[in-house]
């Protein structure tokens, strides 16, 4: 993309350029990847969901509409769509990687340290995977992808305002469930 093309012509190009849109990939894989990759803990299938995303966004990116919100709101949109379709067709079983959770190793800690800190990982993460859809996507823009309120209000068709309530009810719905757990 030249320093003087905006994202909206970028699109607008990509609509009859593959090259342009080759450009709008590589800006977004990794985070489309990453979006998925914690909704569904399986980096195979999470994979498979991203090529799906992109194929359906060539597909129809003839009748994407600039409508003031940036194209990767569109992408997280099909992305939430297809893991949507993705845990309906496993009848809401989710596999648990545990590749994140052996990295987090700390230094110098004990393997007592580590399995309790495993332990209360694990309960974090059971947590996260009781709340309801949008409030797991809300946790996963906020802090996987570190995007701002008003970004995730873009993204999910809500205004800023609404984004900060829900925030603040999730985490109090998560401090409540660890609480009643023993945590």
């Amino acid at each position: 993309m030249s320093q003087n093309e905006s994202e909206s012509q970028l699109v607008e190009r990509a609509k009859v350029d593959p090259e342009a849109f080759g450009e709008l990939y590589e800006r977004y894989v990794d985070r489309i990847y990453n979006y998925i990759y914690y909704r569904i803990g399986n980096h195979h299938d999470a994979e498979d969901l991203t090529a799906r995303t992109f194929f359906r966004a060539l597909d129809h990116i003839d009748r994407y509409v600039d409508r003031g919100v940036p194209f990767s709101a569109w992408l997280y949109r099909i992305a939430h769509n297809l893991v949507a379709n993705w845990h309906r067709d496993r009848s809401r079983h989710r596999l648990v990687s545990l590749d994140g959770l052996l990295r987090l190793s700390a230094p110098g800690s004990s393997p007592e340290q580590e399995v309790e800190r495993n332990e209360e990982q694990e309960a974090l993460l059971e947590a996260i995977r009781r709340l309801p859809p949008d409030r797991q996507q809300l946790l996963i823009l906020k802090f996987g992808e570190r995007l701002s309120n008003a970004e995730i209000g873009r993204i999910m068709g809500r205004t800023e305002g609404a984004i900060k309530s829900l925030y603040h009810r999730t985490l109090i719905a998560l401090r409540d469930d660890l609480r009643s757990r023993g945590f």
